[in-house]
């Protein structure tokens, strides 16, 4: 019999629990926090105070649909980081006390692993998994990387961003056009209405197959000041247009330096991972070149984008086979390679 793992994520703002017996999903339940759409981005003393509230509903919850008891589980795996450290402590003091109580063995997990391996979580509308090994493109709001995955638990950084992630890029210049938080969604939905070609952005000239987004955000600033200038509505009679050139610029930033890892490596086997792999463009763009390129490639279903505990509960089950477990000394990871 495959073993039950209970995977309990806190990283950010969303307070998730979910079951497993081995990659077989039972059951995935989130909890959002709305309360920070008032300030613009993710407070984080108002994200632990949530957490703190949710968490034991949450995991409870997703017991009751998988149908077990807490006796019936092999394991408790926990994001460990990165991500707010008091959201992190909320996740990881809980996964402790459970093992205490129960003796269950612990399993830190790497929350950037858990978005990789999301494409290995079996429901009853599974995709085709990816063949190791396979290039990972992870973009997040706080990650751009360029993954050379060889299998569950190995990993190679070939490229990654220099200062901001993409999904920074969206939400940073979703605020300066005043579109709500978080900004990528708005941003996603406006570009279908918009003409990408109507305004060209500067694109970064970074080294090897790393990303920068700093300049493209900070040259989007200063465009759109210098056109209110002339036009105070600028942004409101232009949102769709800006929307859609603005996106796809950092797709085509992200693209472009995917392609280049392609021919590096010889790998065509590519997948995308992580909040922004929601975004309908980069979906949409990828499936274009992995057609023109001879690339397969895998988007994870939507569900599995943003955070959520099944993508825990499945590293933690890849991380029990290789006998890697916790102990009660493990502390949480606001940064972790």
């Amino acid at each position: 019999m495959l073993p039950l793992i209970l995977g309990i994520e806190s990283s950010c703002d969303d307070t998730s629990a979910a079951v497993v017996r081995g990659t077989r999903l039972l059951s995935n339940v989130i909890a959002g926090q709305s309360v920070h759409k008032d300030y613009g981005g993710v407070v984080p003393e108002l994200a632990s105070r949530a957490h703190q509230q949710n968490i034991v509903p949450v995991v409870s919850q997703a017991l009751q649909k998988a149908g077990i008891a807490v006796a019936d589980l092999s394991a408790v795996a926990f994001t460990n980081g990165p991500g707010l450290m008091g959201s992190l402590l909320v996740g990881v003091s809980f996964a402790k006390g459970l093992s205490l109580a129960t003796d269950l063995p612990l399993i830190a997990v790497n929350h950037l692993q858990g978005h990789v391996l999301a494409h290995f979580i079996d429901d009853d509308e599974a995709l085709p998994h990816p063949q190791f090994p396979f290039l990972c493109l992870l973009v997040s709001g706080g990650h751009t990387q360029i993954l050379k995955v060889e299998s569950p638990l190995c990993y190679h950084i070939i490229g990654q961003t220099i200062d901001d992630a993409a999904g920074e890029a969206f939400d940073k210049c979703a605020k300066v056009m005043g579109l709500p938080y978080p900004g990528g969604p708005v941003i996603d939905q406006l570009a279908a209405q918009g003409n990408v070609h109507r305004f060209a952005f500067a694109k970064p000239s970074v080294p090897h197959l790393d990303y920068s987004f700093s300049g493209l955000k900070t040259s989007f600033l200063y465009f759109l000041r210098d056109q209110q200038k002339i036009n105070p509505h600028f942004i409101e009679e232009n949102l769709p247009d800006l929307c859609a050139s603005l996106q796809h610029t950092i797709i085509q930033i992200l693209l472009h330096k995917l392609q280049l890892a392609v021919k590096q490596t010889g790998i065509k086997e590519i997948a995308i991972a992580g909040g922004v792999s929601a975004n309908a463009g980069l979906r949409n763009a990828l499936k274009t070149y992995g057609i023109q390129n001879g690339w397969q490639t895998y988007l994870p279903p939507l569900r599995y984008t943003t955070d959520n505990a099944a993508m825990i509960a499945v590293t933690g089950y890849f991380n029990l086979l290789a006998g890697h477990t916790a102990g009660l000394d493990t502390v949480p990871l606001a940064r972790i390679s």
